[in-house]
């Protein structure tokens, strides 16, 4: 399972480190220490933590930033696997982003929820980025 530090979790939830570190202090995100004494955030506790967040309007508010791609950084927070088709659900920052695409693209990126991935978006259509 993949773990985030501190500040990448601030980045992916669209919040500033020290707002991110409080949250952990809190025990509003539960964090674990790696053998370097690093704190870190597991991948699947990040995901749930990012759309409770969401959800509740509550913390910082940050300001909404796209390149002219229109990326959005952002952590896997749900996957729906059918025979064919999978839809992938991104939380990036305040932005939560549905992609509709097959099985086998999410089996080829390996896509699992707490992951790290970028959606990009033209038109109607969300392409998903393993990060």
């Amino acid at each position: 399972m993949q773990a985030y530090t501190i500040g990448q979790a601030a980045r992916l939830l669209g919040v500033s480190p020290d707002t991110a570190r409080r949250w952990a202090d809190a025990g509003r995100v539960a964090t674990h220490r790696d053998e370097s004494g690093r704190r870190l955030i597991d991948g699947r506790d990040l995901a749930a933590f990012s759309v409770d967040l969401a959800r509740s309007g509550t913390g910082e508010e940050a300001p909404s930033s796209t390149s002219v791609r229109n990326a959005f950084p952002g952590i896997v927070t749900a996957i729906k696997l059918g025979d064919v088709a999978a839809q992938v659900e991104i939380q990036a920052g305040p932005h939560r982003l549905v992609s509709l695409l097959t099985r086998e693209a999410v089996e080829e990126l390996g896509l699992e929820v707490g992951m790290e991935a970028t959606a990009r978006v033209k038109s109607t259509n969300v392409h998903v980025d393993r990060t």
